[in-house]
């Protein structure tokens, strides 16, 4: 009889365990802070795809998430905004960049009577991906400036200051002769360029968000640190069609590079952005859309904007799969497919130049498109647009 019971109070009680668990893991999931159009306030606020909260009052500025009703356990600040609107990108945009200092992007072994050693750097724990910036207290400004800083070292003992992972750190280094000349032992990459596409501009502050992912070193997977950087003007000559295993590229190159659309100041988790003039304005696609955060979004069809010719900016048909929770700003909110005849045709699907391009759901601006599955080119992923809106300063 004990066994019965026994069994009966497990079969009852481990189901409700698992819930209750999986319930609290995707609890810390959630955001700490969401954002809601003012203007469209309704009390029930969809916190994410499976978590929806009744708010009593619309001058709240945090909600209370409560076990059974009663028990606090998450605090979410809510931020009401009010009559924003931006001007939608999908322009084909040209993108130049400096880094700060250098990037460490391979180690060199150097010859010593005829021997190979290994990269003093190397030995010294300078790894790939770090952001050489100062030798010896001098700032580095670019590869050019490192190799002549190097020649002019009177000694074999350097001190390198460096970023890595956001912490700027320093390190002495024994450097080794080559030649009759100091050597670091490093390959290093000061800049890069490449074509993307224009997510949004809002006229009243000049802010602009691009790409909705950081621009990163194909060597090191390491987010550049930019010190300065351009818009320019560019035009899509072709398209490399993507299929299974290998994606698309939009090829394209720049028209004028004298003539700046804006300056990039900061690479993030979810783009570039910086300030810009009104040639980011398309004559296309030139009104202001107001803009849908998380609570507005929903599993269905949407739309994209992008170029992938020179007929320019156009409307392309996709779904929104899935929306994913997300408790940090990063590149994939929402998994997308493109459904639009025209642009499988053309591309494939998703394609390398295509990221940034808006995403637009019932006249609103919901997001960018920023990656491609590879063995799927219709499928990729988008970021919500107030993680790109916050990193371009115009949401707190």
């Amino acid at each position: 009889m004990k066994n019965k019971k026994s069994i009966f109070i497990v079969t009852i009680l481990a189901p409700m365990l698992i819930l209750s668990l999986i319930t609290y893991v995707n609890i810390f999931k959630l955001p700490e802070k969401i954002y809601i159009n003012e203007g469209n306030y309704d009390s029930t606020i969809k916190v994410s795809n499976s978590f929806f909260i009744k708010d009593s009052s619309s001058n709240k500025d945090e909600l209370e998430l409560k076990l059974l009703g009663l028990i606090p356990i998450k605090s979410i600040a809510v931020s009401k905004v009010k009559d924003l609107e931006v001007y939608p990108g999908g322009l084909n945009i040209g993108i130049k960049i400096n880094t700060k200092g250098v990037l460490v992007v391979g180690h060199s072994d150097i010859e010593k009577d005829d021997t190979r050693v290994e990269s003093p750097a190397k030995t010294s724990g300078i790894e790939l991906g770090d952001i050489l910036i100062k030798i010896n207290g001098k700032e580095i400004e670019n590869s050019k400036d490192l190799s002549s800083k190097i020649k002019k070292v009177d000694n074999d003992k350097i001190e390198v200051e460096y970023i890595r992972n956001g912490i700027t750190q320093s390190k002495d280094i024994n450097l080794l002769k080559e030649d009759d000349e100091y050597k670091l032992g490093l390959w290093v990459r000061d800049s890069t360029a490449g074509i993307g596409t224009l997510t949004f501009f809002d006229k009243n502050t000049k802010r602009f968000g691009a790409l909705g992912h950081p621009i990163t070193d194909g060597d090191t997977d390491k987010p550049f640190t930019i010190s300065e950087g351009n818009l320019l003007n560019s035009s899509v000559i072709s398209v490399r069609k993507g299929e299974k295993g290998s994606p698309g590229e939009l090829k394209g190159l720049f028209v004028n590079e004298k003539d700046s659309l804006g300056k990039i100041e900061k690479n993030t988790e979810t783009g570039i952005f910086g300030e810009g003039n009104d040639k980011l304005i398309n004559t296309i696609f030139n009104k202001p859309l107001k803009v849908a955060f998380r609570n507005e979004i929903k599993e269905g069809p949407a739309k994209i904007i992008t170029t992938i010719d020179e007929d320019g900016p156009k409307l392309y048909d996709i779904e929104i799969i899935k929306l994913l929770p997300q408790d940090k700003p990063g590149p994939k909110s929402m998994v997308i497919k493109v459904t639009d005849e025209e642009l499988l045709e053309k591309t494939g699907g998703i394609v390398q130049g295509m990221s940034g391009s808006p995403i637009i759901q019932d006249d609103m601006l919901i997001g960018a498109v920023t990656h491609v599955l590879i063995n799927k080119p219709d499928v990729g992923y988008g970021i919500y647009i107030e993680w790109m809106l916050k990193d371009a300063g115009i949401i707190n």
